[in-house]
């Protein structure tokens, strides 16, 4: 028995690095404090509901990555445009996407009955983002089938993010 070992906690520093980047990832979730993402070492994006911020906190808790997540909203796909905001990052962005189907599915669950969880929205918000990424030139992956650990290692290998595993 020794204190802290059921936390994982061999080495103090690595340990404080992991949680805080966890309080970064709660603390830039959703596009909250975009004031932030200077230290964002990764930033997903993606529509309501593909993954991002299960994502986000797997890679923080796991890998001591500082990931940063942003919705593309309405306005966002309608321009068809990379938000202004996030132009100076490009270089961290990574695009996650989901078939149209699945996430009727998801959406369905949480707001049944609503314009959020037909098909027709479904697909038009998942085809307008893809064409922000392909404009764009982002990186991206399909989270349809994937679990949260394969949708990770997925953007570590595309995205070149070493860590050591938590």
């Amino acid at each position: 028995h020794s204190m802290g070992i059921s936390h994982g906690i061999v080495d103090p520093v690595r340990y404080t690095n992991r949680i805080g980047a966890v309080n970064y990832a709660v603390h830039c979730d959703d596009g909250l404090n975009t004031k932030d993402y200077d230290q964002a070492e990764l930033i997903l994006l993606g529509v309501s509901r593909a993954g991002k911020s299960p994502v986000s906190l797997y890679l923080a808790m796991h890998f001591g990555i500082y990931c940063a997540n942003y919705p593309l909203t309405d306005s966002d796909l309608e321009s068809q445009e990379l938000p202004s905001s996030l132009a100076r990052w490009r270089n961290k962005l990574f695009g996650l996407t989901i078939r149209p189907d699945r996430l009727q599915q998801i959406r369905h669950e949480r707001k049944s009955g609503s314009r959020y969880a037909t098909i027709q929205q479904c697909r038009m918000e998942v085809s307008q983002a893809e064409s922000i990424y392909m404009r764009s030139r982002l990186k991206s992956a399909d989270t349809t089938s994937l679990s949260i650990e394969e949708i990770s290692s997925r953007i570590m290998q595309k995205m070149n993010l070493k860590r050591d595993a938590y």
